[in-house]
């Protein structure tokens, strides 16, 4: 039976799961696009719930187009969401990229990605973290949080040797890593606070000509860093 009232409780609850505190309390959320949801079919990760567009041809609940688009969080609308479980782990290794108050769900999202392109085998979040279960955050992870396991952690739960990424200071970040190795990543303005820095074992930068990089891109280059394979 095709949904065809905006006041139904299943298009209500995705409204609800727009926002962190509903989903902290219910312990799930939505994923938008057909490809997000193929890339959870992919991973295993069953829906609660998968809502279409009526005539699509896609497998779900069918709603009325207009309805779907008035319940997306995309501008454009979407043909497909779905309502799924989240999945929190533990910090595993032997990569692992820990965020400290990377507070922009798209730099979550993008770390999640990259963690994924680079065979890192978790991301964990400290402090003052956006919500990777968030809209925005799954979205630029572009699946790969159905992928990637991502903890909630003190540094002192991280794998192997902590490196604090830190612009312009200590080593020139040289890869593969050595051994079990954490990335310590802060936030694009801020950084890591010194406590954060003095808890790791060494401090490294990537080389760059400007002043900073974004989060997420230097995350990125460090990941790469520390994951490709050494010449010869």
């Amino acid at each position: 039976m095709t949904i065809t009232s905006i006041d139904n409780s299943k298009l209500k609850e995705v409204r609800k799961l727009q926002r962190r505190r509903e989903r902290e309390r219910t312990g799930w959320f939505v994923a938008e696009g057909e490809d997000l949801l193929e890339a959870a079919d992919a991973a295993g990760w069953p829906a609660v719930e998968r809502l279409v567009a009526a005539g699509s041809g896609l497998e779900g609940t069918e709603v009325e187009p207009d309805l779907l688009a008035r319940v997306s969080a995309l501008g454009s609308g979407t043909r497909a969401l779905a309502i799924y479980e989240q999945r929190w782990g533990t910090p595993t290794g032997p990569i692992c990229a820990y965020l400290h108050g990377v507070g922009d769900p798209g730099n979550v999202g993008t770390i999640l990605r990259s963690a994924l392109a680079f065979g890192a085998d978790s991301v964990v979040l400290g402090p003052q973290c956006a919500d990777p279960y968030g809209p925005k955050a799954v979205r630029a992870s572009m699946g790969a949080i159905f992928s990637v396991p991502v903890a909630h952690a003190g540094l002192e739960g991280v794998p192997g040797q902590k490196l604090a990424l830190v612009a312009h200071a200590g080593d020139q970040l040289c890869g593969p890593a050595d051994g079990p190795t954490t990335i310590v990543v802060g936030a694009e303005r801020e950084g890591l606070p010194d406590d954060v820095v003095a808890a790791c074992d060494r401090t490294v930068h990537i080389f760059i000509r400007s002043e900073s990089l974004n989060a997420a891109m230097a995350a990125t280059v460090a990941l790469y860093e520390l994951t490709r394979v050494a010449p010869g």
